[in-house]
């Protein structure tokens, strides 16, 4: 499922604008990385694509139909799933309640999905019954993912999935990341840790000022020696990609 944002204008305020006429597209499949300076934004970008912000003006749209201010709900119908930034687990839960919790939309199979998750996650079938909040940075990571996972998504926005993480598990975050894209899912990732994310993306999008300044495949951008510039904010050239 193909991501387009066509001009799209979003603020958490009217006289907040972050969003200014962004446009670009994350091909179905691939991952797409977004980077850029704080306030670039690639989070706003991730929360208006899920309906959490209506865009002021513009358009977005997956597999060319519009979505634009749908609800997170509607989206969730659409195949489209998040993981915010930061921990988003019920800490006093087991890992099982927050996994049923994750399919609560489902109306039917959801021990099927949870035990598709668990084999994905050894590590979180091992601590089925433990309290999330007991889990490790990587394992309450992992079953953030597996939670989502649990709808089949088409579509996986996911925000600095390594924060916190030691490098050992992120590798292994996204490790997993790129089978999901290889097996079809579209995923599009915002990442501060870019040099190990662009080691597994197929394309990177340099934000400046809620607009595209720059669009590379990941390999060629992972040797550009500018790179750090481009993360940290500043004019950047563009060129043919």
């Amino acid at each position: 499922m193909a991501i387009e944002f066509r001009e799209v204008v979003a603020g958490y305020s009217p006289t907040l604008t972050i969003l200014n006429e962004l446009s670009f597209t994350a091909r179905e499949g691939e991952i797409t990385l977004l980077i850029g300076p704080n306030g670039a934004g690639k989070s706003t970008a991730l929360k208006t694509l899920f309906g959490l912000l209506t865009p002021r003006s513009g358009d977005i749209r997956l597999d060319g139909k519009s979505v634009a201010g749908t609800t997170p709900r509607e989206m969730l119908a659409h195949g489209v799933a998040f993981v915010p930034q930061g921990r988003n687990l019920f800490g006093g839960l087991s890992v099982l309640h927050n996994l049923e919790l994750g399919g609560i939309t489902l109306k039917s199979g959801l021990r099927e999905r949870i035990e598709e998750v668990l084999a994905r996650f050894p590590r979180i079938r091992e601590r089925l019954h433990n309290q999330a909040s007991t889990l490790s940075g990587g394992e309450q990571k992992q079953l953030e993912i597996g939670r989502a996972l649990l709808l089949r998504p088409r579509v996986l926005l996911i925000d600095e999935p390594s924060i916190g993480l030691s490098p050992l598990i992120s590798q292994e975050v996204f490790r997993l990341l790129r089978t999901l894209a290889d097996a079809g899912t579209t995923i599009l990732m915002v990442e501060q840790n870019v040099r190990s994310a662009l080691n597994f993306a197929d394309r990177a999008l340099v934000l400046e000022m809620g607009r595209l300044a720059l669009e590379r495949p990941a390999g060629e951008l992972l040797h550009e020696p500018d790179l750090h510039r481009l993360f940290l904010g500043g004019s950047v050239q563009r060129k043919p990609s």
